[in-house]
């Protein structure tokens, strides 16, 4: 049975704050999964994540690039992934997916339901839900026995 922590956020940057408490929990090799519709939030979550992450960079929606890469000083590196564009991980050859080193950093990815058998066991999957224009219900469902965000409530 995975854990499930559910947020209501009623802002980007309440939406921000709670990423970045969950960021600062990450560990390299973690892999972010996210379901949501356009609009819902995740490139505003991702830079919660990054600040939590203690990455400087602006994060900016990957969408035509594919890939965002955010490098810190000394720290795990994000890479922000879009996969709109692909249709399922047949297709993921050509993007240099796994190219990237997944087990030093941190990957979060966009429309991961295209790709979602390349995934690791321990995936965190990251549901976000339009409820308003501000508004957004946010699902997080870890590995079974992965508590590390049990306690990072708004």
């Amino acid at each position: 049975m995975a854990m499930e922590y559910n947020f209501i956020t009623h802002s980007p940057e309440e939406t921000i704050s709670i990423a970045e408490k969950i960021g600062k929990l990450l560990r390299a090799g973690d892999c972010i999964a996210y379901y949501g519709d356009l609009g819902a939030g995740k490139t505003t979550f991702t830079r919660g994540i990054a600040k939590g992450l203690g990455l400087p960079d602006e994060v900016s929606s990957p969408t035509f690039a594919i890939v965002n890469e955010y490098h810190g000083k000394g720290g795990i590196s994000l890479y922000h992934f879009d996969m709109y564009r692909i249709g399922s991980s047949d297709e993921l050859e050509t993007t240099g997916f796994y190219d990237y080193p997944m087990e030093e950093s941190v990957f979060a990815v966009e429309w991961s339901e295209n790709i979602e058998d390349v995934f690791p066991k321990d995936v965190i999957r990251i549901k976000m839900e339009r409820v308003s224009d501000d508004t957004r219900k946010i699902t997080i469902e870890t590995a079974k026995g992965d508590e590390r965000f049990a306690h990072t409530g708004n």
